[in-house]
C-alpha cells in the first residue's frame, strides 16, 4: 500500500494563513509516501509568492510531484507569458514542470496544462500523451498508475466537456490502453471523486478520478479549504477528504470513499461518512 497526500490550488499571494501551519503538520502527521501538488501555487506568479511557496514545499515531506496551474503563469508581463511563461515556477519550484515517480508499487506521472495562449483554460498535445504513455507502460504489474494535472480530465454533472482540459477526449483513449488508474487534477477549487465511466464509454476501462479543493487559499467557492488522503493499493484505493475547522484550527478527515478494481475498471464502494466522534484529526496546534 502507498499513501498520497493531494493538495491543490495554494494561491500564495491570496493564502488563509491561518491554515498553513496546520496544514504543515497534518502533512508531517500522516506520513506519505508522496505529496502531490496540482497546480495554482501562485496567485499571480511573482516572485515573492513563488519564494512563499517554495518555503512551505521545503518543510513538507518527499517525494513531491508538483505541476504548474494557470495562475503560475504571470498574467499582466505579456513578453514573460509568451517566451518564458514558467520561468517562476522553474526558478523558484521545480526546473521540470511534469516530474515522475516509480517504485514497485506505485508511478505517478505529472503532466503541464498551462498555456501561455489561454487566460485560465489548459491543454494536452500529443507529445505528453506519450510521455505518459510511456510512464504507465513501464510499471510493474500491479501497481497503481496515476496522472497529475492541473486541469481535470473529468468532472461529473453538471460539468460539461468544456470544462475539461483541451483534448481531453483524444487523452482518454490513450489512458485506457496504458491503463491509467488514478486522475489527480485542481482548478476548480470544489472536492469530488468519482469514474470516468459515464463521460467515456470505454470497453473495460474506467479511471478514479479525484478533484482537489483549495488547499489554503481564500477563493472558497461554497466549500471550506481542504485536501485528500489516498491509500493505494492493486485492488482498492480509498480518499480520505481532509477538510479545515476554523474555529479548531485543524483539518479533519470529515469523508471516506472507497474504490474497487473491477473487471470493468474502477467503482465506487459505499462510502462511510465520519461522525463527530469518529474524525480523524491530524496537525493539531497545542496551545
Amino acid at each position: 500500500m502507498r499513501t498520497l497526500v493531494h493538495i491543490s490550488d495554494l494561491h500564495f499571494g491570496r493564502v488563509d494563513p491561518a491554515t498553513v501551519e496546520p496544514l504543515t503538520a497534518a502533512i508531517r502527521a500522516l506520513a506519505p509516501d508522496v505529496v502531490i501538488v496540482s497546480g495554482d501555487l501562485t496567485q499571480r506568479a511573482r516572485s515573492e509568492e513563488f519564494r512563499a511557496a517554495r518555503a512551505f514545499l521545503e518543510v513538507l515531506p518527499g517525494p513531491q510531484i508538483v505541476v504548474p496551474g494557470n495562475h503560475d503563469v504571470p498574467l499582466y508581463n505579456l513578453a514573460i507569458r509568451a517566451f518564458a511563461p514558467l520561468r517562476g515556477f522553474k526558478k523558484y519550484i521545480a526546473f521540470d514542470p511534469e516530474p515522475g515517480y516509480a517504485d514497485e508499487e506505485l508511478v505517478v506521472q505529472g503532466l503541464n496544462t498551462t498555456r501561455s495562449s489561454t487566460w485560465k483554460n489548459g491543454r494536452l498535445n500529443g507529445a505528453q500523451l506519450e510521455k505518459v504513455r510511456a510512464a504507465f507502460e513501464r510499471a510493474p504489474v500491479g501497481a497503481v498508475r496515476v496522472l497529475v494535472t492541473h486541469h481535470p480530465l473529468d468532472l461529473p454533472a453538471p460539468h460539461s466537456r468544456h470544462d475539461l482540459v483541451g483534448r481531453a477526449a483524444r487523452a482518454m483513449p490513450v489512458l485506457a490502453a496504458c491503463r491509467a488508474d488514478v486522475l489527480l487534477a485542481g482548478h476548480f477549487h470544489r472536492a469530488v471523486s468519482g469514474d470516468t465511466s459515464q463521460r467515456y464509454d470505454i470497453r473495460q476501462f474506467a479511471a478514479l478520478v479525484v478533484q482537489a479543493g483549495t488547499t489554503t487559499s481564500t477563493r472558497l467557492r461554497e466549500e471550506p479549504n481542504s485536501f485528500n488522503l489516498l491509500k493505494t493499493s492493486t485492488d482498492e484505493i480509498t480518499v480520505d477528504r481532509y477538510l479545515w475547522r476554523p474555529s479548531e484550527g485543524l483539518f479533519a478527515s470529515q469523508l471516506t470513499e472507497r474504490f474497487r478494481r473491477t473487471a470493468d475498471g474502477w467503482r465506487r464502494a459505499p462510502a462511510v461518512v465520519a461522525s463527530a466522534a469518529e474524525d480523524v484529526v491530524v496537525g493539531k496546534q497545542m496551545p
